[in-house]
């Protein structure tokens, strides 16, 4: 009796504490970024009408087997289902409340749609010089890449991002595959490179100083060996001169590891390098904003970021690049752009106090996340 007692004791020990599901945080943080509304909705409080629709989403995903490509097609979003989720979204709240929720509801949607036919079908992104798969339309790679990432997705169906909808885990699991984590690659964005530009703006008294920051619009090199173009460098010396003039508190240096292709030097940082070793700018001084793929998104994570520091949106910022770019900038044609890709105005454009300057108020509109940038919601 006593052996068996202890032989019971034993193989309890060996067996698990506790069992768990092995979530994955990069997944996790990557879902929340791009799909906020959705990857949060509890599909066991669904209505009749979304548990249904989601039903038989599942049986067509099942149909699939072990086809990754089926798997691909069968997650994407048809019109009247992504109806029947925002409608679920709007049930609760104000008007407003609703229809904010009900649009993000749709945008995210929208844009999982395009991550999975840029990522899993090799479809054209908005930018192909700089974006999509690894890849090409039809090559082994991009099967395979989509063959992968079905089986990461079809091992994390019991992760809680992807709990609402499979789709989500495989959208997530395309970007994975193709190295495509930009959107999370410095969060939080208060921490790291920015901890003392937030620290800073904590006790600031932003009314000494006529713009709440200076805005520096990157410009990506040609080539992968270079980290900083000579138009980069050109800003950087218009920057620290505006700031030791006492124009703004801060410095954002805005701009992603986008030119060219492949790069791995991020705009934003090498131009908050060459501030603090050229020029001796403080570092509190200085805010990375390392987002941004183009002068629309230049723009509207500036704006985000001021949000984020607490700056009053009320007050204009000053917007810094070369004179051809403070050009477009200031045309019809970048209202046009705005509306077209951002689908509002990232803030208003005011007066071109210099060939190298332009007045900017931010819109809190710029907060609205959209996932159809991938890259840059």
């Amino acid at each position: 009796m006593r052996f068996a007692l202890l032989l019971c004791m034993a193989v309890a020990a060996l067996q698990p504490a506790f069992a768990a599901t092995a979530e994955d945080s990069v997944t996790a943080a990557l879902g929340q970024r791009l799909f906020p509304v959705v990857a949060a909705m509890d599909r066991s409080q669904a209505n009749v009408k979304v548990r249904s629709m989601l039903a038989e989403r599942d049986r067509r995903l099942a149909a699939c087997a072990e086809d990754a490509a089926c798997k691909v097609d069968a997650s994407v979003w048809k019109e009247h289902e992504m109806g029947l989720v925002a409608q679920m979204a709007a049930a609760d709240g104000t008007s407003a409340e609703a229809r904010e929720r009900r649009d993000a509801v749709i945008r995210e949607l929208v844009g999982l749609n395009a991550v999975l036919e840029v990522y899993g079908k090799g479809g054209t992104p908005r930018y192909p010089q700089i974006d999509g798969p690894i890849g090409k339309q039809g090559s082994r790679r991009l099967a395979a890449d989509v063959a992968v990432a079905a089986s990461i997705s079809e091992l994390g169906r019991e992760e809680a991002v992807a709990a609402f909808d499979p789709s989500i885990g495989l959208a997530l699991a395309l970007l994975d595959a193709n190295e495509r984590l930009d959107a999370i690659a410095f969060e939080p964005l208060d921490g790291g490179l920015n901890s003392d530009a937030f620290q800073h703006a904590r006790g600031l008294d932003w009314s000494r100083y006529r713009y709440t920051a200076i805005i520096v619009l990157g410009a990506g090199p040609e080539d992968l060996l270079t980290p900083l173009s000579a138009r980069g460098k050109l800003h950087v010396k218009v920057a620290a001169q505006r700031y030791f003039s006492g124009l703004a508190p801060f410095i954002i240096v805005s701009g992603a590891a986008v030119h060219p292709r492949g790069t791995r030097s991020v705009e934003a940082v090498e131009m908050r390098r060459a501030l603090i070793e050229r020029y001796r700018v403080p570092a509190h001084a200085i805010a990375i904003e390392p987002y941004a793929r183009h002068t629309t998104t230049n723009l509207r994570n500036a704006a985000r970021l001021l949000m984020a520091m607490k700056a009053p949106m009320d007050r204009d910022a000053l917007v810094l690049s070369d004179p051809p770019h403070i050009d477009a900038v200031e045309s019809a044609e970048f209202v046009a752009r705005n509306r077209r890709e951002l689908g509002y105005q990232p803030g208003s454009v005011g007066e071109r106090t210099s060939s190298f300057d332009i007045v900017f108020r931010p819109s809190p509109d710029s907060a609205r996340v959209d996932p159809l940038d991938p890259l840059d919601p």
